[in-house]
């Protein structure tokens, strides 16, 4: 089994009574609220806390895209990961991903995901997910009812630049390209692995089990209500004769560690409450544009990622008992993540560490421990049975960042 360590990068200096002031936490949060000093800090915190999860055992760090939001500074995920591929050196950049739809042409996300995989050795994932209505529709003004189509057609288009080595044109519906010419080709061969993230679309199950993609059910309401998505997920691929192979699956669930239950609850709880309570307070008219949503999810009664995700004045203890967060001591959390793995057949989990408002240190302990004391002891997970066929596989030899040097001459 793999882990990865995912981070939102939240903005945790939002006023104590953010949810009463002002309407949203996503499209239209006030500028003003946001400190470029802070930004500072925060960045090269979070970039740390990322470097060092991957110097403690977890097997990828995770990022993703969002815009004009209070939890999730990450616009370009892939400037976050190019920092990440130069201090790292043997774990996945899980990058979760570039939302194809925004970008004109999607030929930009095909360029650079083949330069990170190039600088960092073929250590890449490509995630490609078809965004939320908060990114695409209002952030950034994508028609609703045609986004999924352009999506599609992006992925397309990304595909083929990798695959084919000739200059071809591209004459799709949203995309003309008289000269399709995709310099730097990514070093994984045809491309690197794919995983969708997903947020409820019936819709996704087909598309990643007709093209043999990673299914990754991103939520933030626990293992628990999660299980009717991954269930629909492996329905579909038993319905189409493939395999339910464990590592075709993937999750996200918050973890925190510690001595006893008392003292986890005291040092994470009113981080997690501050996340849920206050970044999760989203305006309903934002969260599905008219036409959003496609008829065979509305049909199937599937909510949204966001809907579900909307929690709001809700305990710690509550997140405790509905599986929201995971946590305990070190056995405790063993135990809860095998039963999560087991129930939900999945083989790639990526662990919210670090959440809402926590500062630096806690973060960074909670990193350690999860990445020396848990993770190890369900590695082998699903390993005596399936192969994983959405991992990447760096090449031998890899070109790897030298010291800094000063130079001749320079002041010591």
């Amino acid at each position: 089994m793999k882990f990865m360590f995912f981070h939102l990068m939240p903005y945790r200096f939002l006023p104590m009574d953010f949810p009463q002031r002002f309407p949203s936490v996503w499209v239209d949060i006030p500028g003003d609220l946001f400190d470029p000093a802070k930004g500072n800090q925060l960045y090269n915190e979070y970039m740390d806390q990322l470097e060092h999860a991957a110097d403690v055992g977890f097997d990828g760090i995770c990022v993703n895209e969002h815009h004009a939001n209070g939890y999730g500074l990450m616009p370009s995920p892939n400037l976050i990961a190019a920092a990440l591929s130069r201090r790292t050196r043997d774990v996945a950049l899980v990058v979760l991903g570039n939302s194809v739809a925004l970008y004109n042409p999607p030929l930009r996300i095909a360029e650079e995901f083949a330069m990170l995989d190039c600088i960092s050795g073929g250590r890449l994932v490509a995630g490609f997910p078809v965004g939320t209505s908060m990114d695409t529709n209002y952030a950034y003004g994508q028609v609703p009812t045609t986004l999924r189509d352009k999506y599609y057609e992006g992925v397309k288009l990304i595909l083929e630049a990798w695959r084919r080595n000739d200059v071809f044109s591209f004459n799709g519906r949203f995309t003309q390209l008289r000269y399709v010419n995709c310099w730097p080709k990514p070093i994984q061969k045809p491309h690197p692995p794919i995983w969708i993230p997903g947020g409820g679309s019936v819709e996704t199950w087909d598309y990643c089990a007709e093209n043999d993609f990673l299914y990754s059910y991103l939520s933030f309401s626990g293992y628990k209500r999660g299980k009717v998505f991954l269930d629909g997920f492996w329905d579909t691929l038993e319905r189409m004769g493939k395999p339910r192979n464990p590592y075709q699956g993937g999750f996200v669930q918050f973890v925190a560690v510690g001595d006893s239950d008392d003292e986890v609850a005291e040092k994470f709880g009113p981080h997690a409450e501050w996340f849920f309570n206050k970044t999760q307070h989203v305006y309903g008219g934002f969260v599905e544009a008219p036409g959003y949503r496609t008829l065979n999810t509305i049909k199937m009664g599937m909510e949204s990622q966001q809907k579900s995700a909307r929690i709001i004045e809700t305990t710690w203890q509550e997140m405790i008992e509905s599986g929201t967060v995971i946590a305990g001591t070190p056995k405790r959390v063993t135990e809860q993540l095998e039963e999560l793995a087991r129930t939900l057949n999945v083989g790639h989990l990526g662990v919210l560490a670090q959440f809402g408002d926590m500062p630096h240190d806690k973060a960074m302990a909670n990193i350690q421990r999860i990445g020396t004391e848990v993770v190890p002891k369900l590695r082998h997970l699903w390993d005596d049975t399936w192969t994983d066929h959405w991992w990447p596989r760096p090449m031998s030899g890899a070109r790897l960042p030298k010291p800094v040097s000063r130079g001749l001459g320079s002041a010591a």
